[in-house]
This record gives structure tokens, sequence and C-alpha cells, in this order.
């Protein structure tokens, strides 16, 4: 069985506090966009106690530990529950950048829960999907919707909104450069806002360049001064809207169906139009 895991770009992303537990209670808008991983599982035909997940990978290259891979730990926190899961292989084509605040790993992880529910019969509903998301990451119980919410708490907390944005072409533009999340958590100082970015996102697209506003652009555009310049570069070619996405690097544009865009990004960019 295959999936295709999508990944999202933030509308606004706002850091309101600090909390006890050392996370940050934020606010932001998830939105699904369609450039896309791919996962397969299959029942392994060794039965193995010892490597219940083969797990394989082609495409962009991984780093870190495999066995740290969301999609192997969504496996293992169903393995508990459900001790008659048996031994699979699981392959992942890694197309989505990494560590670029798309949430590719947090969607790949969010779609083996589903893929494993789905292909071995687990009858979970779609709460409990959530609940296992959430061990997962903050934003994995996104991609278990995966339709637009307005997201509070940890990014957790999901309100399905309103919005639609196919009539516009979104361009992403991915510069390969890493933003550790940490240290974009660091660099912020958490503040409420005048206006909620769920009162923002309903007002028409060509309002939001003033008001629909990432608190991380201003660290992260300090320190990557290259990222700054790709957003400048979006709305000199006319984008209605543009923005980071997440803890970045990754930058998005929102254009008129009829405006032409000119691909003069650097060769070694990802750039695609959605």
């Amino acid at each position: 069985m295959v999936v295709f895991p999508n990944c999202k770009i933030n509308l606004g992303l706002n850091i309101l506090h600090k909390r006890a537990d050392g996370f940050h209670n934020l606010e932001t808008v998830f939105y699904p966009i369609m450039i896309k991983d791919g996962l397969e599982v299959i029942k392994s035909s060794v039965n193995s106690h010892q490597s219940l997940v083969d797990f394989t990978t082609t495409g962009l290259s991984i780093n870190g530990d495999e066995q740290n891979n969301l999609c192997i730990k969504a496996y293992h926190l169903l393995k508990k529950d459900f001790p008659d899961l048996p031994s699979i292989q699981m392959h992942l084509h890694k197309a989505i950048p990494i560590g670029a605040g798309l949430g590719g790993g947090s969607a790949d992880g969010a779609f083996a829960l589903k893929l494993l529910n789905e292909k071995f019969k687990l009858q979970l509903s779609l709460d409990q999907l959530k609940n296992y998301a959430l061990q997962l990451g903050s934003d994995c119980p996104f991609f278990i919707i995966n339709k637009p919410c307005f997201a509070t708490s940890r990014g957790e907390v999901l309100e399905e909104i309103n919005l639609d944005l196919s009539a516009y072409n979104l361009v992403i533009v991915n510069p390969n450069i890493h933003i550790n999340t940490g240290w974009a958590f660091n660099n912020i100082t958490p503040s409420i806002p005048k206006k909620s970015i769920k009162e923002i996102i309903q007002q028409p697209i060509n309002t939001w360049k003033k008001e629909l506003l990432n608190d991380f652009e201003k660290p992260v555009f300090q320190q990557y001064p290259e990222i700054k310049n790709i957003k400048e570069a979006l709305y000199e070619q006319g984008a209605l809207y543009a923005s980071m996405s997440g803890t970045g690097s990754t930058v998005f544009g929102i254009f008129e169906k009829q405006v032409s865009i000119k691909n003069n990004f650097q060769e070694n960019y990802f750039v695609a139009k959605v």
C-alpha cells in the first residue's frame, strides 16, 4: 500500500508566550500544499522480532539516526497497543525539502499512522489517530485532518476553517538552508498580537502583507539575509502576499493566476509552483 504525504505552509505564525513545560503557545494557520513524499508499507516476508521495520529511503538524503524517523516511531507507537501488528518493510521516497518549515517529516509520521491503520484494519478513529500523532510531534495531528486549520496551543489544538487558495498560484522557494528550530525559538520574544491570525485570514489577501506576520522572520532574516531576499524577490514579481513558512527557510508567494512568474532563483534552490 502506498500513500503520498503532502506538506504545509504557515499563514502567519505568532509566538504568544513560553509555557511552564518549556513549549510555546502559538497561533497559526496550517494550509496543506501538494508537494509530496511517497511512503509504501508491505508486510515483511521474514517475521523477525529483532528488526520489526525494514526501513529504506530514496530521494533527498535524510540525516540522523534512522530510529528517530517519525515513520518508524509511528509503527512502534501502534505496536505497543497492537502487539499482533506484523513486521513490515517500509520505504520512504523523500521529495519535500527537509528542515524547511514545510512539516515534511511530520507529514510522513502522520501518514504512516493512517496507512498502518488502514492496511492492518486497526479501526482507529480520527481522534485516536490524532492522539497518536501528537505523541510524534506538535504539528503531526494537523496531517491527520489535512485541511486548512487555525492552530493554537503548541499547534495541536486545531479548528478547521473555510479557506481556499485554489484560485491563486503558490510559488514555493527553498534555498537549501537548514534553520535549527531550537535556535529560532531562542531568538524569539513572545508577544500577544493586536489582531488574531484567525481574524486576519478572513480578510482579502491584499491586506495580509501588513498584518499577517511570521514572528520568526525577524531573527531568521537577520541571520540569513538570503532568505529575506527571496521574499523581496517574490513581491517584486507581483506576489499578493509572501512569507516565510514556519521557522524557515522556505518562503512562499501567493500570485494571481494571470501573473507570469519567472524562476530567476539560484540553480541550487528548490522552486515549485502549486
